[in-house]
């Protein structure tokens, strides 16, 4: 129970890694909140794992403020925000259109920077309070056809360090994951023959794909008195990758 009485908020949190650090955190002691565009999806995910949630679009302001208003009324104060919720597009650098540009870095990055100044703005009043950005390990490395997801996650690294400064004097604690492969929803559709799997065995020392599982125990680490001197850091469980130094 490495966070009982604490009070989180997961965004994305209806399926995947967001999905698993909800269920993990409930398992802890805290209490969460799951946001999710999906309304019906994050419903379903939050009577399953017995927490509550909200419907939200991250890369709206209006609906920032309205979850942070929800969560502070049903939750009563936010001790830690996982800024998780992003999506994807695959196109030839060449062919991207800049309303897919625009979708991936309006979720994946302005959300974070949106959710994260709120909950910041809460966390001040009580001189308390933990960030978890979701990045990636295309943080460092680059997909030629991930365009704005790759952008939006070198983004984020910035953004880490830079909450991390800004926010330091007010208690509040910053840092970020950057998983490898994951099998999540999001990974099985990049997955989708033998050939594919292949590549992306080929830069993985560790040989599998990680857990969500397993990006959810990073999660409750940086949120716990474990990681209480860790600042502006990006932890990296991505099964040998970035060690290897190899992309494609």
């Amino acid at each position: 129970m490495r966070l009982e009485n604490k009070t989180a908020i997961v965004t994305g949190g209806a399926q995947g890694i967001g999905r698993a650090i909800a269920e993990r955190y409930v398992a802890e002691g805290a209490r969460v909140m799951i946001a999710d565009l999906d309304a019906k999806k994050a419903a379903a995910a939050a009577g399953e794992i017995g927490c509550v949630f909200e419907a939200a679009d991250v890369s709206s302001k209006a609906d920032v403020d309205r979850l942070v208003a929800a969560a502070e009324k049903q939750l009563g104060h936010i001790d830690i925000l996982i800024n998780n919720a992003g999506t994807i597009h695959a196109a030839d650098f060449l062919e991207l259109d800049v309303a897919d540009f625009d979708r991936v870095l309006a979720t994946n990055l302005r959300g974070a920077f949106l959710v994260g100044q709120a909950v910041a703005r809460h966390m001040v009043t009580r001189k308390q309070g933990t960030i978890i950005n979701m990045s990636s390990v295309n943080a460092v490395l680059a997909i030629p056809n991930q365009v704005p997801y790759v952008v939006s996650k070198g983004g984020m690294a910035q953004l880490t360090k830079v909450m991390a400064l800004a926010l330091a004097p007010h208690g509040i604690r910053v840092n970020a994951i950057g998983p490898g492969t994951i099998m999540t929803e999001l990974a099985k559709t990049l997955m989708t023959d033998e050939a594919a799997m292949k590549r992306i065995m080929s830069r993985t020392p560790i040989g599998r794909c990680g857990e969500p599982s397993e990006i959810a125990s990073v999660a409750v680490f940086l949120a716990s008195e474990d990681a209480s001197y860790m600042m502006g850091q990006t932890i990296y469980p991505d099964g040998g990758r970035l060690a290897l130094n190899y992309t494609v």
